[in-house]
């Protein structure tokens, strides 16, 4: 049983969950990564994201099972530590926390990138620890605040990209270019192993999907809304980038001559002038500020969740602040950690946090099939057979399909990030450290 005073407040419904997932997930970052993305795909960018969206998609899928029968904060290691025990689940909650803890850092660095674009007098670091302090201070009073600031940003930020699509097409009738048009050609041998490689970094986009879940504990009726919302967000998410980035690349099928880590903005400028590009590069920022909110938050409900269990020091990671209720020690060091992002680029970061994210996607999917056999005979109908064992097992297949794809870089700090868990949970076991849930 919980102690109402590490309880979080119930203040989210599905609405709430939906905007909260898709800001985390950003929909205009499909602009901001389109760059690297197309360089990674060789191009082929919408191809990546449609890749990215059925392993995402059977991804959710596992996650929308889990959160049904697990309903607490503590999302992917929350279901592993449910099915495989104590040891694995924390293993699993270190790898992803590569992910919450580092994805902070790289939409302050990708909005700062745009800003400092914007306004090349004014350096770098300025635009970053701006973002940090911001966000770190919305986050400390409380994400039922966060949540009315995230929906007018959230209206902004798709009316946006409504704009630039339109725009697009209208530049693409004004030019000798035209709609690009599915080829089975593309499915080619030689063409598979980049559009891997870009489906691998186009998942970053997906992230808002799975942190969902770390906000069932401040969710009403999460048996229900949780994975309604997991598998909407993804679904809604996948079909933004994929429309998106293939009018983009029907509009400009080389953008060879653009900085990859900016491109965006110069496309804008090429296809509504000086002041929609204004326009854009302000909504993008708002947009990375909207999502960090989303992101530091999720990271600070999952070091609580750990915190809580006494897997990490519970005086600092399981403490609640007494008026607002948040995790306020661990929103600190998220944004600490995000200082990282000067001395980060976009490429490398976003593939390091993937190992982690993709790591754990394998864990949860496994995690769902094994717990078919927790069934009795009497429920083990076609229906559980598709959610259990054939989803998850799709899933698990792709998802490790996109963990290989990686850069060697990712996969190697990737591998020490792991090794480092490895002899921190060791250390925990020789102190006798008990790693018991403690979670409705």
């Amino acid at each position: 049983m919980q102690n109402k005073d590490v309880a979080l407040e119930k203040n989210l419904g599905l609405f709430g969950l939906i905007l909260f997932g898709l800001a985390y997930m950003t929909p205009m970052i499909v602009f901001g990564t389109y760059g690297v993305l197309y360089e990674a795909s060789t191009g082929n960018v919408a191809t990546a994201y449609l890749f990215a969206l059925i392993a995402m998609l059977f991804t959710a899928g596992s996650y929308a099972l889990m959160a049904y029968k697990y309903p607490s904060s503590g999302s992917s290691y929350t279901f592993v530590s449910r099915v495989f025990g104590d040891k694995i689940g924390f293993l699993t909650g270190w790898t992803i926390l590569l992910d919450y803890l580092f994805l902070p850092m790289v939409i302050w660095l990708i909005g700062g990138i745009y800003l400092e674009a914007m306004a090349p007098s004014i350096p770098l670091w300025f635009w970053i620890v701006a973002f940090i302090v911001l966000t770190s201070a919305l986050n400390f009073i409380g994400f039922g605040v966060a949540k009315k600031v995230n929906l007018v940003l959230m209206l902004i930020q798709i009316g946006v990209v409504i704009a630039f699509c339109a725009l697009a097409l209208m530049y693409i009738q004004g030019s000798s270019n035209t709609i690009a048009t599915p080829s089975l050609d593309i499915l080619a041998s030689d063409n598979l192993a980049p559009i891997f490689s870009g489906a691998a970094i186009a998942c970053y986009s997906f992230l808002g999907f799975d942190a969902v879940s770390t906000m069932a504990e401040e969710t009403e009726n999460p048996k229900h809304n949780v994975p309604k919302a997991i598998l909407l967000v993804t679904l809604l998410g996948g079909v933004i980038f994929i429309i998106s980035s293939w009018i983009l690349g029907s509009a400009f099928p080389d953008i060879s001559v653009f900085a990859a880590e900016s491109a965006s903005a110069d496309i804008a400028k090429q296809v509504g002038g000086v002041i929609f590009s204004s326009v854009f590069i302000a909504t993008l920022v708002i947009a990375q500020f909207t999502s960090g909110v989303s992101a530091q938050a999720s990271a600070s409900r999952l070091m609580f969740a750990m915190g809580r269990d006494g897997v990490l020091p519970s005086g600092f990671f399981g403490k609640l602040h007494e008026k607002f209720r948040t995790p306020y020690l661990n929103i600190f060091i998220v944004g600490i950690i995000g200082l990282l992002a000067l001395r980060m680029d976009i490429a490398t970061s976003t593939s390091f946090i993937n190992f982690g994210a993709f790591s754990a996607f394998v864990l949860v999917n496994m995690s769902a099939f094994k717990e078919y056999f927790r069934l009795d005979n009497s429920e083990r109908t076609l229906k559980q057979k598709i959610l259990h064992l054939v989803i998850p097992t799709i899933g698990a297949l792709s998802v490790f399909k996109l963990l290989t794809s990686l850069d060697a870089n990712a996969l190697m700090l990737g591998a020490l990030w792991l090794a480092i868990g490895v002899c921190y949970l060791i250390y925990l076991i020789v102190k006798g450290k008990t790693l018991t849930l403690d979670m409705e």
